[in-house]
């Protein structure tokens, strides 16, 4: 149902609190990367990827690439669609890469495994080098939000341990030509939301409509980041105490009720994995103007009827206020080192490559896109419709729940998402659901690991 991406096969981490970082290129760099840049020594660097979605001629154009920029150092690239299954055996006898394209998320959760295990290298010099080839550090290429969310420091030290590669930004997906035609506006606060509801209901068209309660997963992260910036959506992730009923959060609650008081009659009924699809018919039909998802919806609907003159759109969920934030969420894709790497100087330096125009461009004919500033420009056409609304977002938040020790016979995902089914036909207020994500809140903080 859910999260059919065209990215590759791991971009699934809303619930999940993970690393990030990246490396550098710059005099600052030390031991193997200094070596290979200043006395001309030569290095192998060993880059094992999954071969994902992208195809399996993505990384190996990437590494010839960087391999023309940087002759004194040569890739050795170990790519399998599971690769999961050739590292593992590999790194138990000692043998370690330098650097792994593997997403947390996956059913084999190796990432995970080593996190746990303190067996990820800490990289957040990376960000404060420069890309490689360029005069300007990977921080400040990098989207706002990405680079110290919770998925790049799962820990909660300041540090950093993912390199963030391919995002896939979730928002309000509506028909651009319905809009056009009305003479409508995508709205940007709560105010004009409201406003739009009551114009569309005038015309028998639903504001809202939602494919299942599991994709507010991203979007009342966002209502929350609206309202008390990215720091409100980390203490909610983290179980904070009292964070659920502050007044910050009950903004965003409210804006929540405001909006599901507009969803369109038998959307609850029909959001279940049988006949979420109706759900979605009914933007394309015109009987509803939003529904949150995210980029794989295209390719799901795609042999669907749709009305005359259907344009895909999307839109970053609305301000709490008139002039407030508006991000977005986006699914990323990692990249990281393994603390047993024997160049991880040299993974570094890689690690910033990744992050030119250069590899950007390349990455993009493969339809990855990097979370860096105007990586949209690169794109091809369709892609450029889904993605060109982070543009003029405040910023990109990512990450879930932080993991905590079992809580027996209770689910805060499912408090605080599916609940949204009560609320919506109005069987439990907002104040009522605040209260219950805060009480199960309370729960996981005293299970903490």
């Amino acid at each position: 149902m859910k999260k059919k991406f065209w990215l590759s096969s791991a971009a699934i981490l809303a619930s999940l609190t993970l690393v990030a970082c990246g490396g550098g290129n710059t005099s600052e760099s030390s031991s193997t990367s200094e070596a290979s840049s200043a006395t001309g020594d030569k290095v192998t660097l060993k880059f094992a990827a999954l071969e994902s979605g992208y195809g399996a001629e993505m990384w190996p154009e990437i590494i010839e690439a960087y391999q023309k920029a940087n002759p004194n150092v040569t890739v050795e690239l170990n790519q399998n669609k599971e690769i999961e299954d050739v590292l593992s055996p590999q790194m138990k006898a000692g043998d370690f890469p330098d650097v792994v394209m593997v997403s947390v998320g996956r059913q084999k959760a190796l990432p995970e495994t080593l996190l746990k295990e303190k067996a990820i290298a800490d990289i957040s010099d990376v960000f404060t080098k420069k890309v490689y080839g360029e005069d300007v550090t990977v921080k400040d290429k990098i989207l706002n939000g990405v680079v110290g969310s919770t998925i790049t420091d799962p820990y909660a030290d300041g540090k950093q341990y993912m390199a963030p590669m391919f995002y896939a930004p979730t928002g309000m997906f509506y028909n651009k030509t319905l809009l056009k035609e009305k003479g409508w506006e995508v709205p940007k606060n709560m105010d004009e939301m409201k406003a739009l509801g009551e114009k569309a209901k005038a015309e028998g068209i639903a504001l809202f409509t939602f494919p299942g309660s599991g994709y507010f997963d991203s979007f009342l992260p966002v209502l929350l980041a609206n309202s008390g910036g990215p720091q409100l959506f980390a203490d909610a992730m983290s179980y904070k105490e009292g964070v659920y009923v502050s007044a910050d959060a009950t903004k965003a609650f409210t804006a929540m009720g405001d909006i599901l008081a507009y969803v369109e009659p038998t959307t609850v009924a029909n959001g279940n994995p049988q006949n979420y699809m109706k759900n979605q018919q009914l933007v394309l039909d015109n009987k509803a103007i939003f529904m949150p998802n995210g980029t794989w919806v295209v390719g799901e609907m795609a042999d669907a009827p749709r009305a005359e003159g259907f344009e895909w759109g999307v839109a970053a969920p609305p301000a709490v206020t008139t002039g407030g934030d508006q991000y977005a969420y986006s699914f990323i894709e990692q990249l990281w080192v393994p603390e047993g790497a024997e160049n991880k100087d040299a993974a570094k330096e890689f690690i910033t490559y990744l992050y030119s125009d250069e590899a950007a461009k390349l990455f993009a004919k493969h339809s990855a896109a990097q979370p860096i500033k105007d990586v949209v420009n690169m794109l091809d056409a369709e892609q450029k419709a889904l993605y060109e609304f982070t543009n003029t977002a405040t910023g990109i938040i990512n990450g879930g729940f932080k993991a905590t020790k079992p809580v027996e016979g209770v689910s805060i995902k499912e408090v605080m998402y599916d609940t949204i089914d009560s609320v919506a036909t109005g069987e439990k207020t907002v104040e009522e659901w605040q209260k219950a994500i805060e009480e199960v809140s309370a729960k996981f903080r005293a299970a903490l690991e």
